[in-house]
């Protein structure tokens, strides 16, 4: 139904009468300075123009109120996915993440570019969460806070490049930068999920000492362990086959899930990967139902439009009037 946000505009109807009487204009003659009192200037337009010109203005002044006063259609209340879950992404940005040994809908793709294409639809299909990005290597930076706008969390992960924190791995500082700000929220749930491709090499905090920090706060950890554990390289003698992950340490990803009340989840490939994140989608469900909200339509501008158009109505044929009354 149609309604005013700011009814008290209405206060203001009187206005235009008030200030034609306050400040009423000086009679002709005094206004001139006519030596005869007497002496009347002739009248420009006859009374029922002037008469038409003032309703027109009345008019116009009630559709600038009616336009000011905000009219809104407010529709009925729908339900809103708000799940009211905090849900912090940690992507590692060391230099190994460059490394080649992902597929991606059949193109060879490095690392990070699978977790760009992946964690961006996993983003996406999170409406109704909270969310933010830490991205680390050698530190730990929080790129994007908690937000609901997802838009701009995808957008920021799709404008990060490996090697932007630096080239080592400070697995427990980029915990530790998550758990601080999801530990600041009201109680509700609360998850970390951190996707990595080493081990922790970097930093001021243990990862086993971060993960500590987290369950204390009620911070759930998905850790992501991702790289391929075989890779055909070129080599003097002939191409040789080698694992390109050996330094991942999944015990630590694998303990840091467990105590912090999460799961590891290792990603060999791009499959296995986006596996993952279905696996923590259905771990963290989304509510069926949120707190409702009334939708809402701004209406002004047809009276602003209305109220523009009756004074064009009223300044315009003045106008042409005057210029015809000009001498040649």
């Amino acid at each position: 139904m149609p309604e005013f946000a700011w009814p008290w505009v209405i206060v203001l109807l009187p206005l235009p009468w008030l200030l034609r009487r306050w400040l009423r204009p000086a009679a002709p003659g005094q206004a001139l300075h006519l030596p005869q009192p007497g002496v009347r200037l002739a009248t420009v337009a006859g009374n029922r123009a002037r008469g038409a010109t003032s309703w027109l203005l009345a008019l116009a002044w009630l559709c600038l109120l009616a336009a000011a006063a905000r009219p809104q259609w407010v529709g009925p209340p729908q339900a809103q996915q708000r799940s009211g879950r905090a849900l912090m992404l940690a992507v590692d940005l060391s230099g190994s993440m460059r490394t080649g040994d992902m597929q991606l809908a059949g193109q060879d793709v490095s690392r990070f570019g699978a977790v760009e294409a992946i964690a961006g639809d996993f983003i996406s299909r999170r409406d109704g969460d909270e969310m933010g990005l830490i991205l680390f290597g050698s530190q730990a930076f929080l790129v994007t806070p908690l937000t609901y706008d997802l838009t701009a969390v995808r957008a920021q992960l799709q404008g990060a490049a490996v090697g932007l924190a630096g080239t080592e791995t400070a697995i427990g500082d980029a915990i530790a930068v998550g758990v601080k700000r999801l530990a600041a929220l009201p109680e509700q749930a609360r998850v970390l999920v951190l996707l990595t491709d080493g081990v922790n090499n970097a930093g001021s905090i243990a990862p086993r000492d971060a993960a500590r920090a987290a369950k204390a706060a009620g911070v759930r950890i998905y850790t992501i362990g991702i790289g391929a554990t075989r890779m055909r390289i070129p080599g003097f003698f002939g191409s040789q086959l080698v694992n390109p992950s050996a330094d991942l340490d999944a015990d630590m990803l694998t303990d840091i899930a467990t105590q912090s009340g999460g799961r590891f989840f290792r990603a060999t490939d791009s499959g296995e990967l986006a596996d993952a994140y279905r696996a923590i989608d259905a771990l963290e469900p989304m509510p069926q139902h949120g707190p409702l909200l009334r939708p809402q339509h701004e209406l002004f501008r047809w009276p602003l439009l209305t109220a523009i158009a009756l004074l064009l109505l009223v300044t315009v044929p003045r106008r042409f009037a005057h210029t015809r009354e000009l001498p040649a």
